[in-house]
């Protein structure tokens, strides 16, 4: 392997399966001058695992800023460097934006080191539509603010893929049958590459029922996986309008706002929608 002075290694690390790390990423990881870790203490583990040691640095959300400087400065001298995130691919709702764009500006040298992604491993085993796709990431964690952003996002026609903490998991699952209509075909991937995976396709609505019956479900890290609109079971039209206008409600947003809104994701006429909102009928 050639490890040129002065370049930044972007290194996939596993998502739990210690084993998927690529013979790439141990070359690299053994050769550079020092490893960028969002979390120093489990890349240290991972180091030891593969019987490696380097110098650690970390590299999270409330430092990046101010690490950034200091690294570029070290990669400009000649110095090599590794960043690493928890776990998968670094950069994907992980840190080191920053880092990868400063050194762009410097005219450092960045390269990937591709392999492990939650992403990729969920919509490689759900069973859903992968030739186009639509990654999201996490939902707002407020139950208002989430409503509202799955709101704008019920008309997506290709596969949407989120991901989920544990602590919200059963929450999001129940706001996106309420706001998708339970009728639309999901996956939920949970713990992938660990010992306790789970891979179930079903619909929203049962798949909430699911995960809220069984905490066992809600442990570990998610990926959700929606079927797009123009894909999806197609629920009974009023019931779906009933479901956008009852989110809207909850939500405080205005009867003309909400007419407009409704309208754009049911196709329903403004001006009837208007009427049925503030209850004059037809």
């Amino acid at each position: 392997m050639s490890n040129a002075p002065g370049c930044l290694y972007v290194v996939a690390t596993p998502i739990g399966n210690l084993d998927d790390i690529t013979r790439r990423a141990v070359a690299v990881l053994g050769a550079v001058d020092a490893v960028a870790a969002e979390d120093t203490r489990r890349t240290g583990q991972l180091l030891t695992h593969l019987g490696l040691r380097r110098p650690l640095v970390s590299l999270h959300e409330h430092n990046e800023d101010q690490r950034t400087v200091a690294l570029v400065g070290r990669l400009q001298a000649g110095e090599s460097l590794a960043l690493v995130s928890d776990a998968g691919t670094p950069l994907v709702s992980d840190p080191g934006y920053r880092l990868v764009r400063a050194c762009r500006e410097a005219g450092v040298a960045v390269l990937a080191v591709p392999g492990a992604s939650s992403i990729t491993a969920a919509l490689s085993v759900a069973g859903l539509p992968t030739d186009r796709f639509l990654y999201e990431g996490f939902l707002p964690a407020r139950p208002a603010a989430r409503r509202r952003r799955l709101a704008e996002l019920a008309g997506v026609t290709c596969t949407l893929v989120l991901l989920e903490s544990s602590h919200r998991v059963a929450a999001s699952l129940a706001d996106l049958a309420a706001v998708f209509g339970g009728g639309r075909e999901a996956a939920l991937a949970r713990e992938l590459t660990k010992a306790f995976e789970t891979v179930r396709l079903d619909r929203l609505d049962r798949l909430a029922e699911w995960v809220a019956a069984d905490p066992d479900q809600q442990r570990g890290e998610h990926v959700i996986l929606v079927a797009g609109a123009e894909a999806a079971a197609a629920a009974p039209p009023a019931l779906a309008t009933e479901a956008v206008l009852a989110v809207l409600s909850e939500e405080g947003i205005g009867a003309r706002q909400a007419a407009r809104i409704a309208s754009r994701l049911t196709g329903e006429p403004k001006n009837a929608l208007y009427r049925r909102i503030i209850g004059t009928g037809n």
